[in-house]
């Protein structure tokens, strides 16, 4: 039995932006559907989730990133990637702080955009592609599962994106040892494109913030100056 294509949502006000969206979508292969406001949008994925959403930051009724929000209320495995054609670094870092996984910024090329949902929707099944002598992921007071996204600490449960989580399994696969920003950037974004410094850091920023908020001791995500981040076991 073939497998179901993915289905893709896509929130864009830009009619043409988003008819040409939805085209290379499906030419692609995916089930595409679209939106053109936050609020449209909202109503339908409150009920019903998509795979994965292609979410412009700009569009009326409810932001982008109000959406976003909500969104991430309700689940931190659904893939979301930002479109903005706002050109501050502040845009896209609030962005990934708030919870997406990438972003692109307009003008782009329908063939980067597309790499993008390839990676990241590849991504999120890489992470759950595991045998099952790799179930379980535990170092210290952390256990990882790949098979359902699921991440605990101090036996309470962390919600991660699916990026978050690779982020987490890359840096505790080696407790202890420092890893640097380009690497870690092939390990969570393997086919980056203008993925930067500072998306590492605002990632590695909201899972540190997502572990005080059960654990204000957590100590177990270090930043190493001019180096980068290593993972520092507790409870062993």
């Amino acid at each position: 039995m073939a497998t179901p294509a993915a289905c893709i949502a896509v929130v864009e006000d830009e009619e043409t932006i988003r008819e040409a969206i939805l085209t290379a979508l499906r030419k692609s292969g995916y089930r595409a559907e679209s939106y053109g406001d936050g609020a449209d949008a909202w109503s339908v994925f409150s009920a019903a989730l998509p795979d994965l959403v292609i979410l412009d930051i700009g569009v009326p009724r409810m932001d982008g990133l109000e959406l976003c929000r909500r969104l991430r209320g309700i689940t931190e495995s659904l893939p979301i990637i930002f479109v903005t054609s706002r050109e501050e670094e502040f845009d896209r870092v609030l962005g990934l702080e708030i919870g997406a996984d990438d972003y692109v910024c307009k003008p782009f090329s329908m063939r980067e955009l597309l790499a993008r949902v390839k990676a990241l929707l590849r991504r999120a099944s890489a992470a759950t592609a595991r045998t099952s002598l790799e179930d379980v992921i535990t170092s210290g007071d952390l256990a990882l599962d790949p098979m359902r996204l699921s991440t605990v600490w101090k036996g309470r449960r962390v919600s991660l994106t699916v990026t978050e989580f690779m982020l987490v399994q890359a840096l505790a696969a080696r407790p202890g040892v420092v890893k640097t920003r380009d690497q870690l950037m092939d390990s969570v974004y393997p086919d980056r494109v203008s993925v930067t410094d500072r998306t590492i850091d605002s990632h590695v920023k909201r899972i540190r913030r997502k572990f005080l908020a059960i654990d204000p001791g957590f100590l177990g995500l270090e930043a190493v100056y001019g180096a980068g981040y290593r993972f520092l076991p507790q409870g062993e």
